[in-house]
């Protein structure tokens, strides 16, 4: 007598908690926010809206990819802000003082600008880096640290005031240029998304991130430099912060100490959302893009629903807490499968 092998019955909840252990929490948020603000506003799931949702991410997205690295490696970075303040003013000062020099070479004076803009970044990133690497300083205390005194620069440097007159053609090209009828921003976002992407999931640099993260000891003890790889993660995250304020310089047209005020809070929440683990070692690029997108979305539902901009803050901050919460949920999950 022979007996067939009973099918594996398929469970929801199983299904469910599958989704919940690899993802992390966003598929229900996005799932949920998709459904409420559905209801509240006939204009929310029109094309035109996600669009402009999509568009306005850009820049968020850019910011949580880099955070991610640093979360990844087992830190985390509250001075994002800053370098895209610090960077649009020292990129549109640059682009303002070489333009009348140089008045018939505009992009080699938006170049310029560009670089030096680039350049803080990286000497921000490097600092951030070193203090915690060399000097073993707390992410918390070191980022805080370098965020206020960035700040105090960057609003010394401008007295307070925007930096207008950037060339025309700055503005034009990166903050409304179109190049198949595809915004420029979009399709800078698209090529960092890819290269992140390809960084972190075929290449050993990313693979060291990950095993810093996972356990900072073992990874020095099988020969990887793990104070060379918290640097490189601090930088890298510095820069795409960067290219943010650049984006941004572009698209308001003039660069602004106070540019970028709220990107740390943001980019954490993006990050811890779409189930990048705040004790590091686990996070995916994809994943980060949709938390971007869901926090302009649910930014994006709020306005649509005329939530004012102050309980906005306290919904993005109740959405950070209920996100960490479900971390430390998912991680005891994790941690009893092994």
């Amino acid at each position: 007598m022979t007996t067939t092998p009973a099918k594996a019955s398929f469970s929801p909840l199983g299904f469910l908690r599958a989704i919940f252990l690899r993802v992390g929490v966003l598929p229900f948020f996005l799932a949920a926010a998709l459904v409420i603000f559905s209801l509240t506003s006939q204009a929310f799931l029109t094309t035109q809206n996600l669009m402009n949702v999509g568009r306005q991410s850009v820049y968020l997205i850019l910011v949580s990819m880099g955070q991610m690295l640093v979360l990844i490696s087992g830190g985390f970075d509250l001075s994002v802000g800053m370098v895209i303040a610090l960077s649009s003013v020292v990129s549109a000062m640059t682009m303002v003082a070489l333009l009348p020099m140089f008045p018939d070479a505009v992009w080699m004076v938006i170049a310029l600008g560009a670089l030096a803009g680039f350049a803080v970044a990286a000497i921000v990133g490097a600092i951030n880096g070193v203090g915690v690497a060399i000097f073993g300083v707390s992410p918390f205390i070191m980022t805080l640290g370098v965020a206020s005194a960035g700040a105090g620069l960057a609003l010394f440097l401008t007295g307070g005031v925007p930096v207008s007159n950037l060339p025309f053609v700055f503005g034009d090209t990166f903050g409304f240029g179109r190049v198949w009828n595809i915004p420029v921003p979009v399709l800078i976002a698209l090529l960092c998304i890819a290269l992140m992407w390809a960084y972190m999931a075929a290449t050993r640099p990313g693979a060291q991130i990950y095993a810093v993260g996972g356990n900072i000891k073992a990874a020095n003890l099988s020969g990887i430099d793990t104070r060379r790889t918290l640097i490189r993660v601090y930088v890298l995250c510095a820069l795409m912060a960067g290219l943010t304020g650049l984006l941004l310089t572009a698209r308001v047209e003039t660069g602004d100490a106070n540019m970028g005020s709220s990107m740390a809070l943001e980019s954490i929440a993006a990050c811890v959302i779409a189930g990048v683990s705040l004790r590091g070692g686990i996070g995916r690029v994809e994943n980060v893009v949709l938390g971007g997108f869901f926090i302009i979305l649910v930014q994006n539902g709020m306005n649509l629903a005329q939530v004012s901009s102050y309980m906005q803050m306290v919904l993005l901050g109740l959405l950070l807490i209920l996100a960490v919460i479900f971390d430390q949920m998912r991680y005891r999950m994790i941690m009893g499968h092994r």
